[in-house]
């Protein structure tokens, strides 16, 4: 039996229909995509703005500019302006970036313009007798208030006020212990990738590690740090500028707003017990000597490094 044409007619519109839908991309690719372009927009944000400031630094024409400019490890002056970049390119893709709840949004700018903060005031006023979590605590408990201590305040009060506005919108189960836990989970984050600022380049590709986690569900929080650390990464490298407290403590505070966003309380307790205990460790055992000491992490550590001039 065969329909009559009227039928034949309806079922000819809607098989054009039903094969426009089928070529049409899945809404997951269109939301992966979307988080790739705003991550190379954090990229070209972070380099762009660096490129506008840095020529101005250490020209001896500029006392403000100059201020940004530090010794490294070779004993060459480098501009400390890729820290405010990376502020600046983290937070634009952070505004950017679709798939973000609200909370994520306001929680990742709240972390990375606090730690970025308090990080470019430690930068700039820094305490050279006080060094290391014991350095500062000593240097508190003598009734001395170092830049250091002012850094890991607000580091740590950034971290709490992200964790606060997340445990918000989980909703009123979230309890104190969690919010507190999640602060700190932010703020270890962000002080851990400092402690590894030691060489050009160490940090950023410790940013970069979570990256193929992009095209998961952790991509949208994921996206902006990943991104402008890989603007930056080619100026890290070539020792044209450097990161400092500033650029270190926001781009791991955005990576910690990630974990304490989308992984799960077991997950995120985890992080942060290994966290606390690599920074812990950082008071007794030098990280460098440790990765010098290993083929594997020194190759990796050096790849991309100008070589020493002679």
């Amino acid at each position: 039996m065969t329909g009559s044409p009227a039928e034949g007619l309806r079922a000819g519109r809607r098989t054009p229909r039903a094969s426009r839908r089928g070529l049409r991309p899945p809404s997951r690719t269109r939301e992966a995509a979307a988080r790739l372009v705003v991550a190379t927009g954090a990229a070209f944000a972070a380099r762009q703005a660096f490129r506008r400031v840095q020529p101005r630094t250490g020209d001896g024409g500029d006392d403000q500019a100059d201020r940004w400019s530090r010794t490294n490890h070779r004993g060459e002056q480098v501009s400390m302006l890729l820290g405010p970049a990376a502020v600046a390119g983290t937070l634009a893709a952070t505004m950017a970036m679709p798939g973000l709840t609200p909370a994520e949004r306001l929680a990742a700018a709240a972390a990375v313009v606090g730690s970025g903060a308090v990080g470019a005031y430690d930068d700039l006023t820094g305490t050279p007798t006080a060094k290391g979590l014991r350095g500062h605590l000593g240097a508190l408990r003598r009734g001395v208030i170092t830049s250091g201590a002012v850094k890991v305040a607000g580091i740590g009060a950034s971290g709490v006020l992200a964790a606060a506005l997340l445990g918000r919108a989980r909703g009123p189960r979230t309890g104190v212990v969690t919010v507190l836990t999640d602060g700190a989970l932010v703020a270890a984050s962000a002080n851990l990738v400092n402690l590894l600022d030691l060489r050009p380049g160490r940090a950023l590709k410790v940013v970069l590690a979570p990256a193929p986690f992009l095209l998961t569900s952790a991509g949208p929080v994921l996206a902006a740090p990943v991104g402008a650390a890989a603007g930056l990464l080619a100026d890290d490298l070539a020792e044209i500028g450097m990161l400092g407290d500033c650029g270190a403590n926001a781009l791991g505070a955005g990576l910690g707003v990630a974990m304490a966003a989308r992984l799960p309380r077991p997950a995120r307790l985890a992080v942060l017990a290994g966290l606390v205990g690599l920074t812990l460790a950082s008071e007794r055992v030098s990280f460098t000597a440790v990765i010098d000491r290993h083929a594997p992490l020194r190759r990796l550590d050096e790849f991309g490094r100008r070589p020493p001039r002679r």
